[in-house]
């Protein structure tokens, strides 16, 4: 795909704000034809630009009470240790997010958590139990003024 002109910018921003939008609408929305609409969403979508549409769930609705950002430092700067790390936060449902990250620590997590007791579980026995693991430094969210993550 070639660069995003103006167009693609201004359909990627109101899909962001409402991945849900018919296609028509989202003409409207931008002003183009439907069927031109459509050929510019599909082409962002081949192109990987668009990876996807999903709900944003309520956590309260889902029992999610901790969402904690963790930070988390290696032993080892190989490219072995970060995969083995890498595999067991795939597997690990609680990781919502796992980032490698330059700085003082090689990744940052974000993980989602029934209460303090389950993320305290979560640490001991998953981070507490992963390869190479040299520093865990949690930040617990105590509430999140914006967040533009779909």
């Amino acid at each position: 795909m070639s660069e995003i002109d103006q167009i693609d910018a201004n359909i990627l921003r109101t899909l962001q704000g409402d991945g849900r939008l018919s296609n028509a609408d989202l003409a409207k929305r931008v002003g183009l034809s439907a069927s031109a609409c459509l050929r510019r969403v599909q082409a962002l979508e081949r192109a990987g630009v668009i990876k996807g549409y999903r709900a944003v769930i309520d956590p309260d609705a889902t029992g999610i009470g901790i969402v904690a950002y963790v930070g988390v430092g290696l032993t080892e700067h190989t490219k072995k240790a970060q995969k083995d790390f890498e595999r067991v936060m795939t597997a690990t449902p609680e990781v919502r997010e796992c980032h490698n990250v330059s700085g003082t620590i090689e990744y940052l997590l974000r993980v989602e958590a029934k209460d303090l007791a389950a993320y305290k579980n979560f640490h001991l026995e998953v981070l507490g139990n992963a390869p190479k693991m040299n520093s865990i430094t949690t930040y617990i969210v105590m509430e999140t003024s914006k967040d533009e993550r779909a």
